[in-house]
Parts: C-alpha cells; sequence; structure tokens
C-alpha cells in the first residue's frame, strides 16, 4: 500500500519511524529487536536509511595514512525487504542521489521494482564531510529534481537505455524532504520553499520533514508551503534526545536550534540516562501538541533511541 493512500484512509495521526542498516557486520536481528518493540503500536510504514561509501583515513604500520572508502551501513534494498516479508508492513527506502550514479541508482530502482517496493523517499543525500559543497557522483545527479525525472521516467517506461523496447512502467511513489528551520545550504527559507514547490510539482506525494524540536516552526512551515500551493501532507519528524553528546551534535550536524525551555532542562544533566529522559519528557510534549493539530503522521527517528520512542508512543497512541 502506498504511503500517501495510508494517510488519505487515516481517521486519526498514524505512526511511523526511521531505521538505519546495521553497521557491516553486525546482526539484522539488532534491527528486528527495534521494530518487534515498537509493532504493538501499529507503523504504517518504516523507512530505511541510504548511505553512501564514506572517506576512512588509517594511519599504516610505516607511518602513512592510507585514504580508502567504506559504505559503512550497506544493505538498504535487502533489509527493506527482510522487514516487509517479516511484519507485513510497508518499507519506505531511501533513494539518494550522493556517492551513486545514474546508473546504479536505476539497478537499485529495478532491485525494489522486482522485489515490489513501490515507495521510496527521494533526497539529495550528505556531503563527504571532506568536501566544502555537495559533489555529485560521475555520470550521477546533482539535485533531488534529477533524481526525481530519472524515477518519473521509469514510471513512464523510460530507461537510460534508449534501445530498450517495450520496457515496464515502474510505480513508485514518493516522497521529499522538507526543512522547517531551512535547508543549510539554502540562501533563506522562501528560496527552499520554492525549490520544494518545484518537487511536489514533479510528482512527490508528501513531504517528511527534516526534525525540530520547536513546533511553532513546524507549523509556520506548513502555513508558508500552503501560502505558496504546496498542498500535499506535511509529515512531522521528531528526534528524541538520546545522549549527552547530541546536545551540540544535532544542532551543529542538523542545524537545527533548541527551544530554550528544552535547554534549561538539558543544561542540569549530568549523564545519558538524564538527557533520554529528558528527551522523552519533551518528545511527549510535542507529540501530544502536533497530534491536538491533527498531522497525518508522527515520524520518529529512532537513530538509537528506540526504547524512548517506545516511551513516548506508550504516551500518546
Amino acid at each position: 500500500m502506498k504511503v500517501i493512500d495510508h494517510i488519505k484512509n487515516a481517521d486519526k495521526t498514524l505512526f511511523s519511524f526511521e531505521l538505519l542498516p546495521p553497521l557491516k557486520g553486525n546482526d539484522i536481528r539488532k534491527v528486528y529487536k527495534t521494530i518487534d518493540c515498537l509493532m504493538e503500536f501499529t507503523p504504517k510504514y518504516i523507512n530505511i536509511t541510504s548511505h553512501r561509501d564514506e572517506i576512512v583515513f588509517k594511519q599504516m604500520d610505516n607511518g602513512f595514512i592510507r585514504k580508502k572508502f567504506v559504505r559503512k551501513r550497506p544493505g538498504t534494498v535487502a533489509l527493506a525487504a527482510a522487514i516487509s516479508h517479516r511484519y507485513n508492513v510497508t518499507v519506505v527506502p531511501h533513494v539518494i542521489c550522493s556517492g551513486f550514479s545514474k546508473y546504479e541508482i536505476e539497478n537499485l530502482l529495478i532491485d525494489l521494482n522486482f522485489l515490489e517496493l513501490d515507495n521510496i523517499l527521494v533526497l539529495r543525500g550528505d556531503s563527504l564531510r571532506t568536501d566544502k559543497s555537495f559533489v555529485p557522483e560521475k555520470n550521477g545527479h546533482i539535485h533531488t529534481l534529477d533524481l526525481i525525472e530519472q524515477i518519473n521516467n521509469m514510471n513512464n517506461g523510460i530507461y537510460l537505455d534508449s534501445d530498450i523496447e517495450n520496457a515496464i512502467h515502474t510505480n513508485f511513489s514518493y516522497g521529499v524532504a522538507g526543512y522547517p528551520e531551512k535547508h543549510s545550504e539554502a540562501p533563506n527559507l522562501m528560496f527552499d520553499i520554492n525549490f520544494l514547490k518545484k518537487k511536489v510539482e514533479a510528482g512527490a506525494d508528501y513531504i517528511v520533514t527534516q526534525m525540530f524540536f520547536d513546533n511553532k516552526k513546524y507549523y509556520d512551515f506548513v502555513k508558508l508551503c500552503r501560502e505558496n500551493d504546496i498542498n500535499v501532507p506535511v509529515i512531522p519528524g521528531i528526534k528524541p534526545l538520546n545522549l549527552m553528546n547530541q546536545i551540540n551534535v544535532i544542532p551543529q550536524r542538523f542545524h537545527v536550534d533548541l527551544p530554550e525551555d528544552l535547554s534549561k532542562e538539558l543544561i542540569k544533566c549530568k549523564d545519558n540516562k538524564a538527557v533520554r529522559q529528558v528527551g522523552v519528557e519533551w518528545s511527549i510534549y510535542q507529540a501530544k501538541d502536533l497530534i491536538k493539530h491533527n498531522v497525518p503522521v508522527l515520524h520518529f527517528y529512532t537513530m538509537g533511541a528506540g526504547k524512548s520512542v517506545k516511551k513516548i508512543a506508550e504516551a500518546v497512541f
């Protein structure tokens, strides 16, 4: 079932969450453990993130530094298929520009189509940390809009090899990302909104937001979308703080602000346990308020916080 159909058929706010594939060499049962503890809340869909190769520097015995590329979290498609089969739930693997050529993306989409996984989230993806700005892969896409065009082409039976005749039409439905506090590379929020509108006009069925900790920023973002004729569902993304270092890392990495009231409570925290408690309480406050405003879905970024998400869900669903 398509995510957009889940939303259209719902008479209340739905529950969904996002998972990271296991690190290379780790056990898939760790992922199943997270899902098992959240299935009682009947998630309508589960997102699976996708990851590019990363640069790793390793010191050799001779004192030289060796640079190599490593994909630390492979297996997005396989994990999505395994979860779909095991739990009979809609899965939404991420498809990204970053680190992939358009030919690799086409093959990935063919695999998803064969597996009858026709929901995806379309993203540009992150830059390498060593790059000052986003650099596309050779023969890759520089913008999400370019990736959307490739997906739309495949939905119309058009593949990169123009000699293919009578090619099957894929049936992908996709969402895109929105940034209530603007994308870090956008000069201003209106620039971001204009680009988002183009993605929706190109065919995106819904928007899922970057994490935020101030609900007013989400409400203002939705209002701005509607004022600019962006009328698809806007799904709020919630991330419960879980570790001491996230107090600094999340605002820096994701370019989001922490409200003063939240910051006052975090300053009192002496360890991860205290941060987790504050994170749960704040997310419960956010979730209850969002439900009062009839948001279509509460989408949780688990990222090691599966137990926290369960406590939040117990309080609001």
